[in-house]
């Protein structure tokens, strides 16, 4: 049994192959094409479709010189494919605007659909595995559109979550936008964001707009979500519908990155930042928390991390879990550490460092 780990840092891809989780073999930056330059590229969305027999693995580059593209490769990473022909994302030409990036992918029940999300705020949809995608109208003509506004990240979808069982029904989250919900296969899109705040409205709780940073589906019940905000960690209980807050108990409310245990409903870790204005971490310390109890108690589960001062962040796609039976959790910084624990996160050991800047990691068992 072997596992890989991507790592989409501002300078390049990386891989990571390992047998035990503990031990890492890391190589890159990688070549997506056929120029040596796509190895200074920024990835910042890496998807792996292990619903096929030979998993295959996305990246969403992003480059300075030939722009934004999507790879694809079928090998683990040894080599990589772009259509020829056209760029595998693109707005069609009466949007008259041009596509920034990918920012993640995801898969739903549907064998050979994947979604991607994308800057500015767009969706798209592939029927062919992920080789050419089509942009999702119903999502890119909503009349609030002209109202959502870039976080400091960028005006893009970050979030995507198709339903685990119903091709209709998917979700999707924004910074400064909000969460929005599909039941009718992309046709129509509604806001559901009852109980989330936006302390920068004179509205705190608006029908849309909110800071959502991160949102993540619980395993075992579709209905069930959770959120990090700016400003706020929530839990919805009625597919996504009515959110309540959850974050007593943690250092404090603000964050970036969530992951829901692959198979505990009650399970998620949260990886605090100290506030919306003071990007650091809290005690400027390197530091996960974990609850078993659907967010009603935290407990810190640091063990084997950084004990000196530590000033690298977790972004929102940097943490992530394998989904195996006795799940391994990973997570990148901003200083390019990478740790992974195999111990349902009460221990952690480090993957990798000195990297560049991790904007997203992704891993799977292969």
């Amino acid at each position: 049994m072997s596992y890989l780990m991507a790592i989409g840092t501002k300078k390049g891809l990386f891989t990571a192959t390992s047998d035990d989780r503990v031990n890492w073999d890391v190589t890159g930056p990688h070549r997506l094409g056929g120029d040596a330059s796509t190895v200074q590229t920024g990835v910042y969305a890496i998807g792996i479709d292990t619903r096929r027999d030979t998993p295959r693995l996305f990246v969403g580059a992003d480059s300075s010189h030939f722009g934004p593209s999507v790879w694809h490769s079928d090998d683990a990473g040894a080599t990589w494919s772009e259509p020829a022909d056209a760029p595998p994302i693109a707005l069609p030409e009466d949007t008259d605007t041009a596509f920034a990036r990918a920012w993640q992918f995801g898969f739903g029940p549907e064998p050979d659909v994947v979604f991607a999300s994308g800057e500015p705020h767009s969706l798209f949809k592939s029927t062919d595995g992920g080789v050419t995608f089509e942009l999702n109208r119903g999502l890119w003509d909503h009349p609030h559109r002209t109202e959502w506004f870039p976080g400091f990240g960028g005006a893009a979808i970050h979030t995507i979550m198709p339903h685990p069982t119903d091709p209709a029904k998917m979700s999707v989250a924004m910074s400064t936008g909000g969460f929005y919900q599909t039941e009718d296969g992309g046709a129509s899109w509604n806001p559901t964001c009852q109980g989330i705040r936006a302390d920068f409205f004179p509205e705190p709780y608006p029908e849309f707009g909110q800071c959502v940073h991160k949102a993540v589906r619980a395993a075992g019940d579709p209905s069930r979500f959770y959120l990090q905000n700016h400003g706020g960690v929530y839990r919805s209980d009625d597919g996504g519908h009515k959110w309540n807050s959850i974050a007593e108990g943690l250092p404090c409310d603000f964050g970036f990155a969530m992951v829901a245990h692959p198979h505990r409903t009650d399970s998620v870790l949260s990886f605090p930042v100290h506030a919306d204005a003071n990007r650091f971490l809290p005690d400027n310390r390197l530091q996960v928390h974990r609850s078993d109890d659907g967010g009603s108690t935290w407990r810190e589960v640091s063990q084997g991390l950084p004990t000196e001062p530590y000033f690298g962040i977790v972004l929102r796609d940097a943490a992530a879990t394998d989904a195996a039976e006795v799940p391994g959790y990973y997570f990148g910084t901003r200083c390019g550490d990478v740790f992974v624990s195999t111990e349902d996160s009460e221990n952690w050991v480090q993957a990798a460092s000195h990297l560049p800047d991790v904007l997203c990691v992704r891993a799977a068992r292969m």
